[in-house]
């Protein structure tokens, strides 16, 4: 019998996506995507009403800096919006030279390539140096770009207990000297709020012939001489090969670096396909992240103001018993053990003008289920009285 002209063939992926499960909660519930509508400092504007942002990643601050704005309108004026184009042809500029060679002194590194997106950095840090064949040694909570990295390598992974270095030696007794391997961990984990103990893990790294990347998107800007990192941090740049990260945080722009050996980082050029055809990074991004390294040098009181808020809102938290997952850093997660309570939680602090935002399994480990929040410099003492007074009335909301 011939099919009528009017019958139409059902597609398999369209009724995937519009029956998918995870994706029906979020259209109920709403925690994700709420589109802000003003922003000055730490004050946002949600759905007609003042808030306090609490889960941003500016954590110096930097991103109303008069100088940092000012840098982004003149490189706008000056060259343009976009090169429209990839670095290894048409879109190359003297402005992102000049941001790598920068970024490169300042790490103690040779060379450094930024890219559109930190994303795109760190999955090209693991993507373009590991391959099939070799073994990646991987922290398991480490972020999904990095996971994503490690499945376009084609590389045999291994996960290890969280900053755990005797469960990556065990891991380590399986394989042999001569096989490629490489160490992949973050500086600081920014869902757990850990400083990687890194001494320890890039030390057995070391000993077994390994390959170390870090993603230091959160520990740069905070930790270290002047927010040089979690590497300067332990004064161990001659024990990690490459570090990758965000222009996104701290720096206040968007994009992502990669920063290593001249040799290194000529190869990434070379064979990096998240590299290669990407576009390159705008003028603006380039001047501003420029403009917020400078700032971040020049002026310490952004990192010691951050740090202040930072151990200010963590005895807070303690003195509410708000788990804190034993939080070292201004990224503070508040720990609540399950979706129904994490969501209670965060319509609570809402309801307190205080945005926030919701970590669930399988992002989180499961019975870790938290609330994500960071500090800034530029929180206010009237933004952590509020703070305090929206985190007390959430907690009798349990």
């Amino acid at each position: 019998m011939a099919l009528s002209l009017f019958t139409k063939t059902k597609k398999a992926i369209i009724e995937r996506a519009q029956d998918d499960y995870a994706t029906k909660m979020r259209l109920k519930y709403k925690p994700y995507y709420h589109a802000i509508e003003a922003q000055q400092g730490t004050k946002i504007r949600l759905q007609g009403r003042d808030m306090v942002m609490l889960s941003s990643n500016d954590y110096l601050g930097l991103s109303f800096h008069p100088k940092v704005i000012e840098a982004c309108g003149v490189a706008a004026k000056t060259w343009g919006t976009s090169t429209t184009g990839a670095r290894p042809s048409n879109g190359s500029r003297v402005y992102h030279l000049a941001i790598e060679e920068k970024l490169a002194a300042f790490l103690g590194r040779e060379a450094c390539h930024i890219s559109v997106a930190g994303y795109i950095s760190c999955c090209s840090a693991v993507a373009t140096f590991a391959q099939k064949g070799d073994v990646i040694l991987a922290d398991k909570n480490i972020h999904s770009c990095l996971w994503d990295g490690i499945r376009l390598s084609m590389a045999t992974v291994e996960r290890f207990s969280h900053n755990n270095p005797e469960d990556l030696r065990q891991v380590l007794k399986g394989f042999g000297h001569q096989q490629a391997k490489m160490l992949l961990v973050e500086g600081v984990y920014s869902m757990e709020g850990h400083i990687c103990r890194l001494p320890e893990i890039a030390q057995i790294g070391e000993e077994a012939g390994c390959f170390t990347v870090l993603d230091d998107a959160h520990g740069f800007g905070v930790l270290g001489r002047q927010g040089r990192g979690t590497v300067d941090h332990f004064k161990m740049n001659d024990k990690v090969d490459l570090i990758c990260g965000s222009l996104s945080k701290t720096l206040a722009s968007t994009g992502g670096f990669v920063a290593g050996s001249r040799d290194l980082i000529e190869y990434l050029r070379t064979n990096s396909k998240q590299t290669i055809f990407s576009a390159a990074v705008s003028p603006s991004q380039a001047a501003t992240a420029s403009a917020a390294l400078d700032a971040m040098q020049s002026e310490p009181q952004h990192l010691e103001r951050l740090w202040k808020n930072t151990r200010r809102y963590r005895e807070m938290l303690k003195g509410l018993g708000l788990d804190t997952w034993e939080s070292e850093t201004p990224a503070v997660p508040v720990v609540l053990g399950s979706k129904e309570l994490v969501y209670r939680f965060w319509q609570a602090l809402l309801e307190k003008n205080v945005f926030t935002v919701m970590s669930i399994a399988p992002a989180v480990p499961p019975g870790k289920d938290l609330i994500r929040t960071a500090m800034s410099a530029q929180h206010s003492e009237e933004d952590l009285e509020k703070i305090h007074a929206a985190m007390s009335y959430a907690v009798k909301q349990l």
